[in-house]
């Protein structure tokens, strides 16, 4: 028609994958970003404070210290990511130590024979975890808190029925020892410097972990069900393998620490860990894990680690009160989280 005017056209939306976005707004959008931040403080500050601190055999020490946390830190944030928490997680590095130690030396068998049968008996304790959690719809918490109770029941009960005291027996002259000790137990020398092979099993698993989040499918699935469990599972998400395979993730961890435990003394007391798996819920906090799930990093639990490691050998070499150390590490949570939250807010005004 001669009177009409067409409609102006719509500008065409540009495809949000397509959108730059800058190195400042990525850098914002790190989970474990203030873990760093605060790591950077605590390294400046020990520096100052403790003369000792910046030198080289220091340095071991240091790493030995969060390693030993951070191999457990990394599973734990991984599981937090999915949304659940294992408080049964200190006892069964315990747990892990106790059965190779005991199977071991009861059967007396070469000790690769308790290490496999403890690796077993570790993982059918994660996997029942996942799927006491899945059947029954109880929170992880109540769950994973009777597990912790009935581990700390059987740890003393057993090793005083075996061996009639609250410790193992020594294993270290058992066939197969030094060669369990060289890989769960060893000292490297690099440099002068001592290192823990601790540190490179630390490494391992945060690369490991890592992979998984952001390289694989299965990583999707941990922050789908963390984030929404009802709403991944109306798309095709496994939800229940997904969690049991986090607790089976756990649990493997464990067992490695179970196995450093054991073949760094020769001996375990049965009552040690308890008190452990709130450390390692606080190292994946301060890495930048939501209590609530569905956001964090395995590398921001290794920063988490690594800042308990300089903050408990840090006051050491400060030469102060050891007491103070519970204090600095509740400061330290509280600051991360208020910088977490900081930055995610900021994170999300630039998007």
């Amino acid at each position: 028609m001669s009177g009409s005017t067409a409609a102006p056209e719509k500008p065409a939306q540009l495809d949000e994958r397509l959108v730059h976005t800058s190195p400042l707004r990525k850098l914002l959008g790190r989970p474990e970003l203030g873990s760093v931040v605060g790591a950077v403080a605590v390294f400046v500050f020990f520096s100052i404070v403790a003369d000792s601190f910046l030198q080289a055999s220091s340095l071991g020490t240091v790493l030995y210290a969060a390693s030993v946390l951070g191999i457990m830190a990394a599973p734990v944030a991984l599981l937090m990511i999915g949304g659940e928490f294992d408080l049964s997680a200190g006892v069964l590095v315990t747990s892990s130590a106790l059965i190779s130690s005991m199977f071991s030396y009861q059967m007396t068998a070469n000790v690769w024979v308790g290490v496999l049968v403890s690796l077993l008996v570790t993982l059918a304790i994660g996997a029942f975890n996942g799927f006491m959690l899945t059947r029954t719809k109880l929170p992880s918490f109540i769950i994973t808190l009777g597990t912790f109770l009935m581990l700390t029941g059987l740890n003393l009960g057993f090793t005083k029925l075996i061996s009639g005291t609250v410790s193992t027996k020594a294993i270290g002259d058992m066939e197969g020892f030094d060669s369990a000790h060289a890989l769960f137990a060893s000292t490297l020398t690099i440099g002068g410097v001592e290192f823990k092979v601790t540190i490179l099993w630390w490494i391992a698993l945060v690369a490991l972990a890592t992979w998984i989040l952001l390289r694989t499918r299965f990583g999707n699935w941990i922050f789908a069900v963390g984030g929404a469990a009802d709403a991944a599972r109306a798309v095709g998400v496994p939800v229940i393998r997904t969690k049991i395979g986090l607790y089976l993730g756990v649990a493997f961890a464990a067992w490695i620490s179970g196995q450093h435990l054991l073949f760094s003394y020769d001996v375990v007391q049965s009552g040690e860990g308890v008190g452990n798996e709130l450390t390692y819920i606080i190292a994946a906090v301060i890495g930048g894990c939501l209590i609530t799930g569905g956001y964090g990093s395995a590398i921001g639990s290794a920063v988490g680690a690594f800042i308990f490691g300089m903050t408990s050998k840090g006051i050491v070499y400060a030469e102060w009160n050891p007491d103070w150390f519970k204090f600095f590490l509740g400061a330290m949570l509280l600051l991360a989280t208020l910088l977490n939250a900081w930055v995610r807010k900021r994170a999300e005004a630039t998007t």
